[in-house]
């Protein structure tokens, strides 16, 4: 079957991109016909979709489905698949084998694993376990429990390590086991892992993790991109990202230093490195992104799946749409695969409805033609567009002519002038960065829009004074969630007091990454206890010229030795730098520690750096916190043991109460099941417990995962790996007192 193309009328859609004043063109759809289309008589779990050549040669669609189990669609070998094992054959559809994992599915992905086998490896991931098993001959290959839980899966070889992995991403942590199921790999993340991509990022040969968090970040390595997004709803789940299902963040490896990603609040853009080339916002969630050349001009497209059953394709480059289709249900997951056997790729999209289809790319022979087509139809497009402007343009100045000749216009030495200052709390108002906007003559700010990510709900901000209030300065109140910078992307609208046009001044202002400490000290304020130093070898000017980058300085500030207070908790942070290049940082923050020393080692180009670090107060409460986990562990073991014994007491219930019951004998008969009814009331009771004892344990787990994620961000390159590295081996010997002393010191030697 060949693919059928049929030309659409283009429409300029104005997308909700990321500043008004920027917008994405729509271009000439192309119209694909899915060449299959299957109805799954099972529905799909949202991102849980894989494909995997079990046997070494028949892709088949394997997806999570409901009750704990996971279906294998496979039907080039109808018959020969026996029932053994995990596998039943299902009931409603004869391609497609049923795979018991009697837990919650969170995570699915198929690959080659091991060194010697002949197909590829399926992965499921639970809440507390991970099953490596070989569809092909119907066994496990590991099972391993992985106490962080598994909330993605990426399989694959990664860096300098020889053999393939499965990388789970987990609570606050990663780990990579081979296909023995022995642990090669581990380090911890900033928060929950919700996306894993294995890529040769950098184009070395070897490739590097793509991490997607809950705490705003994807990672590369020691690379952090920042990504914001405010979502109110998204702060009774976890306070950040949180994608419907609790996913922060979809990632899908492009190219060579560039990658899709997908947000929580609808947003779906490409990062080229820590740049980001575009971004656009629905209001609808976006399920899954896939990378597929589907135009076949030898470069991918961002394939993105939507909440609303949308499927669409953009262009890399431009986020341009060069293809639409839509399902009668959510998206739940976009592959592909050689499904038909013909040696052609297809793009495989799934919807939780269990609807499938594939689309072929457009044919070489074709693309020229329809290249070509696009673009003179852009070039009209944009043609239009400008002569529509220029028409708007010419009607603003006749209408100005028919009343009053001066009416709109304004002196031609009107500017816009921005200011930024830091103002404390107030018993009206909280403490705020203060952005002052005003113009330097008699004329007056109408209106002023501000765009800026992570900031205002909406990622906008508008402020329209009455006509009775019209000045020529505006003040915006300020709070940044997080020390983040910003750039506040400013509109304007000047005239005179009885203008009804007015000239449109835009704008851009950058808010300092640490514009929320404010120099006025209060002389009653603690001193912090918790301290972090560290050598470089550069000059004081240059960390001056950090400090003056980073925090809303006055002018002239040439010292590199400053005292702030924090707006947000009000705590001292005080930052001095002797003559031998010796730094000290005081704060009882380690957050805020971390990241002044990773801004500050960004901005001197310092490789590798070690500190000696000292936070009493929270090394006080993660003693604590691990205390718990000790007693969690205890308690956890405790009611399994229990759990157990009932199990058993409840097997010998039964078989009294069916032989009392053949007996004749209905008081003994009814007595067990008395009795065993109280058992299963005991039962539910416990499981309760443990329920409430895992979740827990769960989150003091994730409070030490982050601990040395914090006590690594204290350091830079190789000491932080180490720091890191011994963190870990710390625990497992269950060795506090090395922990705090690596921590601390950087080094288990005291």
């Amino acid at each position: 079957k060949k693919c059928i193309f049929l030309p659409c009328i283009a429409t300029l859609a104005h997308c909700n991109s990321e500043f008004s004043h920027l917008y994405i063109k729509t271009r000439v759809s192309i119209m694909l016909v899915p060449i299959f289309t299957l109805k799954l008589n099972h529905k799909i779990n949202p991102r849980m979709v894989t494909i995997g050549q079990f046997d070494g040669v028949h892709p088949c669609l394997t997806a999570a489905t409901q009750a704990g189990k996971v279906f294998i669609h496979n039907p080039h070998t109808r018959g020969q698949r026996p029932v053994a094992h995990r596998l039943s054959q299902s009931a409603q559809d004869s391609d497609i084998s049923l795979l018991n994992i009697n837990q919650a599915v969170t995570c699915l992905a198929a690959g080659r694993l091991g060194p010697n086998t002949t197909g590829d490896t399926l992965l499921v991931g639970s809440q507390t376990n991970l099953l490596a098993y070989d569809v092909h001959d119907n066994a496990d290959i590991f099972y391993r429990e992985v106490t962080d839980g598994a909330n993605a899966i990426a399989l694959g070889k990664l860096g300098d390590i020889p053999s393939p992995l499965a990388i789970i991403g987990g609570n606050c942590a990663l780990q990579g086991f081979d296909y023995q199921g022995n642990d090669h790999f581990w380090t911890v993340t900033g928060d929950n892992v919700r996306s894993l991509v294995l890529c040769d990022f950098t184009g070395d040969g070897k490739n590097e993790l793509l991490v997607g968090s809950e705490d705003f970040d994807i990672r590369l390595d020691h690379v952090v991109l920042h990504v914001f997004n405010v979502l109110c709803a998204q702060e009774a789940i976890i306070k950040h990202f949180a994608l419907v299902a609790l996913m922060c963040c979809t990632i899908s490896y492009l190219c060579v230093f560039r990658f899709g990603y997908a947000l929580a609040n609808g947003t779906v853009g490409v990062y080229d490195r820590a740049a980001r080339y575009w971004r656009i916002k629905s209001k609808n969630h976006a399920m899954s992104i896939f990378a597929f050349d589907l135009n076949a001009d030898g470069v991918v497209e961002l394939i993105t799946g939507w909440s609303n059953g949308k499927i669409d394709a953009r262009s890399d480059r431009t986020g341009e749409v060069i293809f639409k289709d839509n399902f009668s249900s959510s998206v739940a997951g976009v592959v592909e695969g050689d499904y038909r056997l013909d040696g052609q790729k297809q793009l495989i999209c799934t919807s939780t409805e269990g609807e499938v289809r594939g689309y072929l790319p457009a044919s070489k022979d074709l693309k020229g033609n329809l290249m070509d087509t696009s673009a003179e139809q852009d070039l009209v497009r944009e043609l239009s567009q400008r002569r529509q402007n220029l028409l708007l343009e010419l009607r603003n100045y006749e209408e100005n002519a028919k009343t009053h000749s001066g009416m709109g216009v304004i002196p031609a030495n009107t500017q816009l002038q921005t200011a930024l200052s830091v103002k404390a709390a107030t018993e009206t108002q909280k403490a705020h960065v203060e952005l002052s906007i005003s113009t330097p003559n008699e004329t007056v700010i109408r209106a002023v829009l501000i765009f800026a990510e992570g900031i205002f709900e909406g990622e906008s901000h508008v402020v329209h004074p009455s006509a009775q209030s019209l000045s020529g300065c505006v003040r915006v109140p300020i709070v940044p969630p997080k020390d983040i910078p910003v750039d506040l992307h400013i509109k304007a609208f000047v005239g005179g007091r009885t203008s009804t046009q007015f000239h449109v001044f835009e704008i851009t202002r950058q808010l300092p990454r640490f514009s929320m400490y404010d120099l006025a000290v209060d002389s009653s304020a603690a001193q912090p206890t918790g301290r972090v130093a560290f050598s470089i070898n550069d000059r004081q000017q240059r960390v001056v010229m950090w400090l003056n980058q980073n925090f809303l300085l006055p002018e002239g500030e040439e010292s590199p030795d400053v005292t702030f207070s924090s707006l947000r908790g009000g705590g001292l942070l005080s930052f001095s730098m002797a003559s031998s290049g010796q730094i000290t940082i005081r704060t009882d923050d380690i957050d805020l520690a971390g990241d002044l020393i990773q801004s500050l080692a960004s901005f001197l180009a310092i490789e590798d750096l070690s500190a000696e670090a000292d936070f009493p107060t929270y090394f006080e409460e993660l003693h604590t916190t691990l205390t718990e986990v000790d007693e969690f562990h205890s308690v956890h073991q405790k009611l399994t043991a229990a759990m157990a014994d009932h199990s058993n007491y409840i097997r010998n219930m039964l078989v009294q109460a069916e032989d009392a019951r053949l007996m004749g004998d209905m008081t003994t008969m009814k007595k067990r099941y008395r009795e065993l009814y109280d058992l299963n009331r005991d039962l539910i009771n416990e499981y309760k417990i443990r329920s409430n004892n895992h979740n827990a344990l769960l989150a003091c787990l994730k409070s030490v995962n982050q601990a040395i994620q914090r006590a690594g961000r204290l350091r830079v390159g190789k000491p932080k790996n180490q720091v890191i590295s011994a963190c870990r081996d710390a625990i497992k010997s269950n060795n506090v007192n090395a922990l705090f002393r690596i921590m601390r010191a950087g080094t288990a030697s005291s």
